[in-house]
């Protein structure tokens, strides 16, 4: 098993229950709750078919389930898995080891996984600075690695003899040079600084808006647009590593299409999952704590009724905190008041050279 385990269990403890902010919406499950969505896991212990697995959060450590899952099934692989640091994951403990032991670890579950993928299967993977170059090597061994994803933390502790560790990486790789990769589904939406104007007095590179001058941009491999989850957040959950979903949905709406299977085997609290519902795909994950996957479900659940996304709005991403920006420019293009986002891309598209 990839985690030693302290408490064999989930335990819901209501005398030591945190006591939270009337304002905090994070996700949070009862005794009942637990019961009731624990139903919902699934287990393997024999070969399963595709249809057993889609739309399914599995209770199981990878390494026990990974031989009963379908071959070539996977459109896009997310994976998030412990750092190379020591931390506890509720029922479970990651222990820190040497860099070559992580590398090696790596490689333990990299290596079936592969088998689970499409031969047009795109894959991520996440770390900090300290277990990135093993990330990479690893994936060097079995992918064709075309990016490192850096994207800013913006929480994180200060320090006083070393840098503020606020950022880290994503290596995207894939299994050939057939992919998917939608740019145009990720574009960026920026305030503009400098609006400045053509011979004719016309915005140049930007559209002149009510609520500000903004202009779209195509994505790039620095992010300084996301917020990792926090205790106002709808996504929040108490999972100590929690991804949000915005990243999540960049990576999505980039790397697949509608209908695609998108596999995570370090599901967590659920993101991956919860978001490629949001937009349209099918998912499978696999998570060894049961709170973790009983907070996936609940989270599912939720995304029947709601499926936005913060920072995603209106078919494309927007800078961190523009939410009432967000909002305004919804309202006005519900009022008739602004262009929609297709005349945009079809300007874009005429002038690619401004705006990459």
């Amino acid at each position: 098993m990839y985690y030693k385990t302290i408490i064999s269990k989930t335990m819901i403890d209501n005398k030591n229950k945190q006591i939270r902010a009337g304002r905090n919406r994070t996700v949070t499950l009862e005794k009942e709750d637990v019961l009731r969505l624990r139903g919902k896991l699934l287990t393997l212990n024999a070969k399963a078919d595709l249809d057993e697995i889609i739309g399914k959060t599995i209770n199981q450590d990878i390494f026990e389930c990974i031989e009963y899952l379908p071959d070539n099934f996977v459109d896009l692989l997310f994976i998030d898995p412990p750092y190379n640091l020591t931390k506890e994951f509720n029922s479970n403990k990651f222990k820190e080891m040497s860099s070559d032991q992580y590398e090696k670890w790596v490689d333990s579950w990299l290596i079936p996984i592969r088998r689970l993928l499409k031969l047009t299967a795109s894959v991520y993977i996440c770390c900090d600075w300290k277990s990135s170059s093993a990330i990479f090597r690893v994936m060097s061994k079995y992918f064709k690695v075309r990016n490192r994803i850096s994207w800013e933390r913006e929480k994180g502790r200060g320090a006083k003899t070393n840098w503020k560790n606020c950022s880290e990486d994503i290596w995207f790789g894939t299994i050939s040079n057939d992919y998917t990769f939608n740019s145009d589904a990720v574009m960026l939406k920026r305030k503009v600084l400098a609006p400045y104007k053509d011979e004719a007095g016309k915005p140049k590179d930007w559209s002149q808006e009510e609520n500000g001058n903004y202009h779209l941009t195509y994505p790039s491999n620095l992010w300084t647009d996301i917020t990792v989850p926090f205790w106002s957040m709808p996504e929040n959950t108490d999972h100590p590593t929690q991804k949000p979903e915005k990243l999540l949905a960049k990576i999505i709406l980039a790397s697949s299409k509608e209908g695609d299977v998108i596999f995570d085997p370090f599901l967590g609290s659920g993101t991956t999952s919860v978001v490629a519902k949001k937009l349209g795909r099918k998912y499978c994950g696999v998570e060894v704590d049961e709170l973790y996957c009983c907070l996936a479900e609940r989270r599912l659940e939720m995304a029947d009724k709601d499926k936005s996304i913060q920072g995603y709005e209106d078919g494309v991403f927007w800078e961190r905190n523009t939410l009432n920006d967000q909002k305004s420019s919804n309202n006005n293009k519900k009022e008739g008041k602004l262009p929609e986002m297709e005349d945009l891309f079809e300007y874009y598209e005429k002038h690619p050279v401004l705006h990459k």
